[in-house]
């Protein structure tokens, strides 16, 4: 046994023990080819996989540094099968390479084994994408270039798309030094990290990927460097119209653009310009449910040179079809966590890109970029007269009876008295829930039925201070810049959503001169329970643990 702080496991998960000496410069090394899957206090867990190793290899790390790096921090001799598996599936990248052809309705698809090319030829839903050039290539049409990227991940052989993507029409654009407000204004270093990253030297290869970011640590900033530096057209896609308020005012108050160079592309209002700024929601309309997406052309036709997909684990299908079309564009995706409970990360890597950057919560947190945050799970039982109907009832109905247990609203009235000074957002899934709540002690509440310009005063008022308590349904989940937000009480969530708690989390994630709390209200002996258990994974994987506390207490 030698003193190193890892330990490699048979089934590809390593340990890292976070107190050794070494255990940041092991850190450093990991990450540019592991997912950190859990990050308690004494000892991280790392795993390799296909996508972390096709990620590493999009990057330029090889498996010789990866087994070499393995092999020297790790405690223990290596497995032999971890080793054979980091170089097969490393490997597998760059069997494939996309290119330029001579004829220009065409890419060239050159593949380095027979045998891949055979297995390819043998799909039928591969084979009618091809068209037989030689002994190491296909032709592929233009308009396939999504998705064979798609269909060859599923069968194991990422696409190297080596050609060069288009340079979209010229918007000239500065970020400022001072906001319009007065403030100085900087981009940080991670920012820019993650914007380079992204860009690399716009030679081919370059210019598209996803950034997984914290909540609170600027995301918007980054897609704005990547904005200033390339410089073009840009079709920015995000959750909600009140986030698209938010990056259209960011963009004002942290750039030379003027008011008329940035559109709103939403049910509200479709003003495309410049720089347009649309919701998910939008684009996926469609009047029947087997007719077309009429605004679906927004993408398609709007000779964009930059689109950026915010909160990118958010994707809906029809935009993943759309996104298969657009691979001659500059993309990035956006997204504190990649987790998708649809299991489609191998398309937002294949169609959007790989992860180009990523950087731990806490690493944000010590620095003093995002808050400290202190996370509790207060329990309560059911009452005496729920018992029978809970017993009795199916699996989503006793969901909903333990998620809307009325003795919460005694744990709500506790929590508000405790922190008197604070600026307090009361989340929950049920709207009827939630209506009960404000009425209950005279609370503004935001909900989906919510008028637009209602939310956006309510917001303000709370920004400015003369609110301190707002309730929300999951409308306020996603791309919500509420900073002086430090308490957060979920009431109710959407079963076991781990993305849905790290967002709403990160809402009271801003940094600010105090601490944040997180409380997740649940009911005692219910399947809510283990619900609740499934949500707080990703943020136990970042580092965040969580207080018990039954209550009454």
């Amino acid at each position: 046994m030698r003193d190193k702080p890892l330990i490699v496991q048979s089934d590809r998960t390593m340990l890292l023990d976070v107190h050794h000496q070494d255990s940041e410069a092991c850190r450093s090394d990991l990450v540019k080819f592991c997912e950190l899957i859990k990050s308690p206090e004494h000892v991280h867990t790392y795993s390799l996989s296909a996508i972390s190793l096709w990620n590493a290899a999009s990057s330029g790390v090889n498996s010789e540094f990866i087994t070499e790096r393995i092999q020297f921090w790790s405690r223990f001799p290596v497995s032999e099968s971890v080793l054979f598996y980091v170089n097969d599936i490393t490997s597998r990248f760059g069997k494939v390479v996309l290119s330029a052809s001579e004829d220009p309705m065409y890419y060239m698809l050159t593949i380095e084994s027979a045998r891949i090319k055979a297995e390819m030829a043998a799909r039928k839903n591969i084979a009618k994408m091809l068209v037989p050039n030689d002994e190491q290539s296909f032709l592929i049409e233009k308009y396939h270039r999504g998705e064979i990227k798609l269909q060859l991940i599923k069968l194991g052989y990422p696409v190297d798309d080596r050609i060069p993507l288009e340079k979209g029409i010229s918007v000239p654009m500065a970020l400022r030094e001072k906001t319009q407000g007065g403030y100085k204004f900087g981009v940080r270093a991670y920012q820019r990290q993650a914007a380079q990253a992204l860009l690399g030297d716009l030679g081919p290869g370059c210019g598209y990927g996803t950034i997984v970011l914290p909540c609170g640590s600027g995301k918007t900033v980054v897609g704005m460097q990547i904005m200033s530096l390339l410089q073009t057209k840009t079709l920015i896609v995000t959750t909600n119209i009140a986030a698209v308020h938010q990056w259209r005012d960011e963009i004002l108050d942290k750039t030379n653009l003027k008011r008329e160079q940035i559109g709103e592309y939403t049910g509200e209002s479709k003003n495309p310009k410049e720089v347009t700024v649309c919701t998910y929601q939008v684009l996926t309309y469609r009047p029947d449910k087997e007719g077309p997406f009429p605004h679906l052309e927004l993408l398609t036709k709007g000779e964009w040179g930059l689109i950026i997909y915010d909160e990118v684990h958010m994707l809906p299908a029809p935009v993943f079809k759309v996104t298969a079309e657009l691979q001659a564009v500059y993309r990035v995706g956006l997204t504190a966590t990649l987790v998708r409970e649809d299991g489609r990360e191998d398309e937002v890597f294949s169609l959007v890109g790989p992860k180009r950057f990523d950087i731990p919560w806490n690493e944000l947190q010590q620095q003093g970029f995002i808050a400290e945050a202190f996370c509790h799970e207060i329990r309560v039982d059911l009452p005496t007269e729920m018992e029978i109907p809970y017993a009795v009832g199916n699996k989503r109905e006793k969901f909903r009876m333990a998620s809307e247990n009325p003795l919460k609203l005694d744990v709500v009235k506790a929590l508000v008295a405790r922190h008197p000074d604070d600026f307090i957002l009361i989340i929950g899934q049920y709207i009827s829930q939630l209506e009960i709540i404000a009425s209950l002690f005279d609370l503004p509440i935001i909900t989906g039925s919510t008028p637009n310009t209602k939310r956006e005063e309510l917001y303000r008022l709370f920004k400015e201070g003369e609110i301190n308590i707002l309730v929300v349904s999951k409308v306020a989940n996603f791309a919500i810049d509420l900073p002086d937000a430090s308490v957060a009480i979920q009431v109710s969530g959407t079963f076991g959503s781990r993305s849905e708690e790290a967002q709403r989390l990160g809402r009271i994630l801003r940094p600010k001169d105090r601490a944040s709390f997180f409380y997740s209200i649940v009911t005692r002996y219910s399947n809510e329970e283990e619900f609740a258990a499934n949500r707080q994974k990703f943020l136990a994987e970042q580092g965040y643990s969580y207080e018990i506390e039954v209550w009454p207490h």
